[in-house]
């Protein structure tokens, strides 16, 4: 059970890993981002998750070493992922675009890399890249973004390294049962990416009750829940309060019958692409 911010889950290669961290989807670069990463680090997260898409890494860079420098802590205290967006997906490309976000980020390694969407005929040859990165020590765990099961299943046939993580869109009203329990099966953490839905359930009735009874907001009732499930979550906030809040998780425990309800509330709803569909 996770008591604590920089409580970790171990991951199939030995490699430690926060359960929560900061997201930056949709953060512009500019002060605002630098500030939103320096006060999560101040504030006791040690992961960050980017991605090559989101053309923020450069102010997620400055806001590391902003953090690392107000927290008295060293870079190998943080925990850092990127991906390679579609356009990249390739041996070469991948290489190329790794070799890029680590510049743009001001980095020496990653400590997570992953594939950002399963692109049909492209994918396993990104997996090639990735794998060799990792043997190479650039990386020091590589994983996989939005893949369904049978997309896994196809990676792993000519895989010589498991993916260590699938990060896909989950919450309440996209519980992602079946993949969460194939992952956990297989030995592959599962990481939620927009956890609070892009606020679209802060409201609802049964998340609210279920709130007041543990004097909690909704979000943090949510975030829990994925908690309790063994999902790592990266909430996405540029609000330093916001942040603070977000990992005020660890002084209440949800009921077995209230993570059951908050189950129930799973219509199968994306506010994302849908991985068995996308054409970018």
């Amino acid at each position: 059970m996770t008591n604590h911010i920089q409580d970790t889950t171990i991951l199939n290669n030995g490699v430690k890993m926060p359960w929560l961290g900061l997201g930056v989807f949709k953060v512009e670069e500019g002060a605002e981002l630098v500030n939103a990463v320096r006060a999560a680090i101040v504030h006791g997260y040690r992961s960050i998750d980017t991605a090559a898409i989101y053309g923020n890494e450069q102010g997620v860079g400055e806001g590391i070493q902003a953090g690392i420098s107000e927290a008295g802590i060293k870079r190998e205290e943080l925990f850092i992922t990127s991906k390679v967006w579609n356009d990249d997906l390739g041996f070469d490309a991948t290489i190329k675009a790794f070799e890029t976000s680590l510049e743009k980020l001001g980095l020496n390694y990653l400590d997570l890399y992953l594939i950002h969407w399963p692109v049909e005929g492209k994918f396993k040859e990104a997996w090639r890249a990735l794998e060799q990165l990792y043997k190479e020590g650039k990386i020091k765990a590589i994983g996989v973004s939005n893949f369904q099961i049978h997309h896994l299943e196809e990676l792993m046939k000519d895989a010589s390294i498991m993916p260590v993580i699938n990060q896909v869109e989950r919450h309440p009203r996209l519980t992602n049962k079946e993949l969460l329990q194939y992952c956990q099966e297989k030995g592959i953490q599962l990481e939620a990416w927009s956890p609070l839905m892009q606020g679209q359930i802060l409201d609802n009735e049964v998340l609210l009750s279920i709130a007041e009874k543990h004097n909690k907001s909704t979000a943090q009732v949510i975030l829990r829940w994925n908690l309790q499930n063994q999902v790592v979550i990266i909430p996405k906030s540029t609000k330093e309060h916001r942040i603070i809040q977000n990992a005020d998780l660890y002084d209440f425990e949800l009921l077995q019958e209230e993570m059951e309800i908050i189950d129930g509330l799973n219509q199968n709803l994306r506010v994302g692409p849908d991985p068995d569909n996308f054409d970018f």
